[in-house]
C-alpha cells in the first residue's frame, strides 16, 4: 500500500506552469480577465487603463450629494401652473397610474401644491431659481442643469445605491471605486477616492456601500475622512510608537504577506499591502490637508462661518477644494436631511441655509484658482419629489413624497456647457417632456468627461464582465462644451 503525498495548495496554474516549460501558464493567462491579471498594478498609483481612452476634459470630480432627494419644483424647476392649481386634484392623465410609495398609496386624494417660495430669473441665461438658493443663483451662468433626470428606484436605499453604483442591488463598485481602478491616483500620498459626510446630520441612513469597492480590489474603496483630530481611524501611531518603528513594522509585515501571496496568489493580499503603505504615507499628508487654519479670512467669508466648524457641509466643501488641489481624483460629499415627507417649508429652508453658500463658494473658489476648467462639480440627490401633497395641504406640516420619474441636478466646470439647461418636465413636474436622462446616461457622461469609455472599463466577476453602466447608457453629448 503506497501513501501518496498531496500538496493541497497545488493549483491548476502550478500544474500548467510546470508543464511544457511554462507555456501552459501563458495559455491560461490569455483566458483570464486582464483586470485579474494586473489587479496588483494599482499599488504603484497607476490605474488598470494606463491612461485615458481619449483626451479628458476633467481631471477630477467633486460630487456634492444631497441625500434624501431635494424637491426640484421648490429649487430649480419653476412651475407656475402648480401655483394656479394648488388644492386641485392631480389629473389622472398626469399620474397615469404610476407606482406610488407606501407612504401615499393610501391617500384618498392627491392635491396639487405649488411652491411656497418665490422664483426669479438670473444671469444672462435667464435661468429660473428659487429664493432659497441666492448664492447659487448668482452663478447660473456657470451652471449646467439637467432637469430630466430619472431613475427606476422609488425608495431611498435602492435609489442611492443605484445612482452611486449603477445597480439597485448591493455589491457593485461605486463610481469613485471604478475611477480609482481605471485611472489610479495622481498623488501617491493620498487616496484617489475620498468621502466626506456632514457631521451630526440625520435622515435616511447612509451605508458604506455607497462608496464601496464591490468586487474590485479593496484598495479602491472610498476612504472616509471624519471631522476632528483623527480624520482616518487608526491612522495615528499609538503612544510610544515612533514613525521609524511603524515603518519597520510595515516592512516586516510586507515580507510576511509577500510569502503568503507567493503561496496563494490572492490579489487581495497585494491590495492589503498597498493599503498599509498608503496609510503610512497618509500620516503626513492627511494632517496637512485637514489643517485649514492657514486659509485666509477671505476664504472663510466666502464659504461662511460654518466652514470653521469641522464636519459641517461648509467645512467639507473647503476640504474638498484642498483635496482637489492635492490631486485627489474623486471627492464625494454626503449631506443628509432632504427627505421632506412633512414640514417641507421649514425643513428645506434649513437645508438650503446649510448648503447654498458653501456650494456656490466651492465653485467660485475653484474658478479663481484656475481649477474649475478641469474639475467637474456635481450637485444633486437620488430622485425627486411629488407635486402633490403628502399629508394635510392646509397645515404647515405638509410635505412631498418620493418621485423617481423626474428630478434635477446641476453641474459646473470641466467639459459641460455654461448657463445651459437640458431636458424639461411637464407643467406639473411629474413626467419628462423632452430629453430624458437615465442614471446610466448620467454616469456614462461623467466617465466620458474623465476620458473613460463607459463600455470599455469593465471587470470580470462571476463569469461576466461588469461595468458601471451595466448594459445601458449613452453619453449625453448635448450638454458637453
Amino acid at each position: 500500500m503506497h501513501c501518496h503525498h498531496t500538496d493541497h495548495n497545488y493549483t491548476r496554474r502550478d500544474f500548467l506552469t510546470r508543464t511544457s516549460l511554462g507555456l501552459g501558464a501563458l495559455t491560461l493567462g490569455s483566458f483570464l480577465s486582464p483586470g485579474k491579471i494586473f489587479a496588483n498594478a494599482h499599488s504603484s498609483g497607476s490605474g488598470i487603463m494606463k491612461g485615458t481612452h481619449f483626451p479628458a476634459k476633467a481631471k477630477r470630480v467633486i460630487y456634492l450629494f444631497q441625500s434624501g432627494a431635494p424637491s426640484q419644483m421648490d429649487l430649480f424647476d419653476h412651475k407656475p401652473v402648480l401655483q394656479n392649481m394648488t388644492g386641485e386634484e392631480l389629473p389622472d392623465s398626469i399620474r397615469q397610474g404610476q407606482r406610488l410609495t407606501g407612504m401615499t398609496a393610501g391617500q384618498g386624494t392627491f392635491p396639487i401644491v405649488g411652491s411656497p417660495f418665490q422664483f426669479k430669473q438670473y444671469g444672462e441665461s435667464g435661468m429660473w431659481m428659487s429664493e432659497l438658493m441666492p448664492h447659487t443663483a448668482k452663478l447660473v451662468d456657470e451652471l449646467c442643469f439637467v432637469k430630466s433626470m430619472y431613475t427606476e428606484a422609488i425608495n431611498h436605499d435602492p435609489a442611492v445605491t443605484f445612482i452611486q453604483t449603477g445597480s439597485q442591488f448591493p455589491g457593485r463598485p461605486s463610481t469613485g471605486a471604478w475611477l480609482s481602478y481605471g485611472l489610479g491616483s495622481d498623488n501617491e500620498n493620498l487616496p484617489s477616492f475620498v468621502v466626506l459626510v456632514t457631521k451630526d446630520k440625520y435622515g435616511q441612513p447612509l451605508y458604506a456601500r455607497s462608496w464601496g469597492n464591490g468586487f474590485l480590489p479593496s484598495e479602491h474603496q472610498g476612504v472616509k475622512f471624519r471631522a476632528g483630530r483623527n480624520p482616518v481611524l487608526y491612522l495615528s501611531n499609538p503612544p510610544g510608537v515612533t514613525p521609524d518603528a511603524r515603518k519597520d513594522q510595515l516592512d516586516q509585515l510586507r515580507q510576511l504577506q509577500e510569502i503568503q501571496y507567493n503561496e496563494f496568489e490572492d490579489p487581495e493580499i497585494k491590495a492589503r499591502i498597498a493599503q498599509y503603505e498608503m496609510a503610512f504615507r497618509m500620516q503626513t499628508s492627511v494632517p496637512e490637508i485637514m489643517d485649514i487654519e492657514s486659509e485666509p479670512e477671505s476664504i472663510f467669508k466666502m464659504y461662511g462661518e460654518d466652514a470653521r466648524k469641522p464636519g459641517t457641509f461648509a467645512a467639507n466643501c473647503l476640504l474638498a477644494r484642498r483635496l482637489a488641489e492635492k490631486g485627489v481624483k474623486y471627492i464625494q460629499l454626503f449631506h443628509q436631511g432632504w427627505d421632506h415627507h412633512g414640514n417641507l417649508k421649514a425643513g428645506i429652508v434649513q437645508q438650503c441655509k446649510e448648503t447654498d453658500q458653501a456650494s456656490a463658494a466651492l465653485i467660485k473658489d475653484l474658478k479663481q484658482r484656475g481649477m474649475l476648467e478641469d474639475t467637474l462639480v456635481i450637485w444633486g440627490g437620488e430622485f425627486g419629489r411629488t407635486s402633490y401633497s403628502q399629508g394635510n395641504l392646509y397645515s404647515d406640516g405638509w410635505g412631498r413624497d418620493h418621485h423617481p420619474r423626474c428630478f434635477t441636478l446641476f453641474m459646473a466646470g470641466a467639459g459641460v456647457k455654461k448657463g445651459f439647461s437640458y431636458g424639461s418636465t411637464d407643467d406639473f413636474s411629474y413626467n419628462i417632456a423632452e430629453n430624458p436622462v437615465h442614471i446610466h446616461d448620467f454616469n456614462a457622461t461623467l466617465l466620458h468627461l474623465l476620458g473613460v469609455d463607459h463600455e470599455r472599463l469593465t471587470y470580470k466577476f462571476q463569469g461576466r464582465r461588469f461595468r458601471l453602466t451595466d448594459v445601458h447608457g449613452h453619453v449625453v453629448r448635448d450638454i458637453l462644451a
